[in-house]
């Protein structure tokens, strides 16, 4: 969905057409330092959830209430063999919420680019010696 701050031309980078979480859930999800360890750690390749809670001093429900915002989000999907819960990484959110970083990133690179030369010009100007006094 376009919203008025973005131009029409601007690629729709908050859209799920896979049907995973929007670029709100991602970022949302991604602000807990837990559910980004986790993430790190799913990166490795799926993993049981009792082996993602391991290194966290949190309860087994703590650790499930995190994987639900992930789940939610897209990022991860679950599934049980046997008595033993799974989680692997799902790979499209993660690429749309770097897109958009790198969107915003190009932007400010020409915006900061266009004020160093700015600024370059501005240096020239200022550092002319000033006109000599003619009698």
């Amino acid at each position: 969905m376009k919203t008025a701050a973005q131009p029409s031309n601007a690629p729709d980078l908050d859209a799920a057409p896979d049907g995973t979480g929007t670029l709100d859930e991602v970022f949302g999800a991604l602000a807990d330092p837990t559910r980004r360890a986790i993430v790190a750690r799913l990166t490795e390749g799926p993993c049981s959830v009792s082996e993602l809670g391991a290194p966290f001093p949190m309860s087994a429900p703590a650790i499930s209430k995190h994987l639900a915002v992930l789940e939610r989000a897209g990022m991860i999907t679950r599934w049980k063999t046997g008595r033993v819960h799974y989680c692997r990484l799902v790979g499209g959110p993660l690429g749309r919420a770097g897109a958009w970083i790198e969107q915003h990133r190009v932007f400010w690179e020409r915006q900061l680019d266009a004020l160093e030369d700015y600024l370059d010009r501005e240096a020239e100007t200022c550092n002319q010696p000033p006109p000599t006094p003619q009698d």
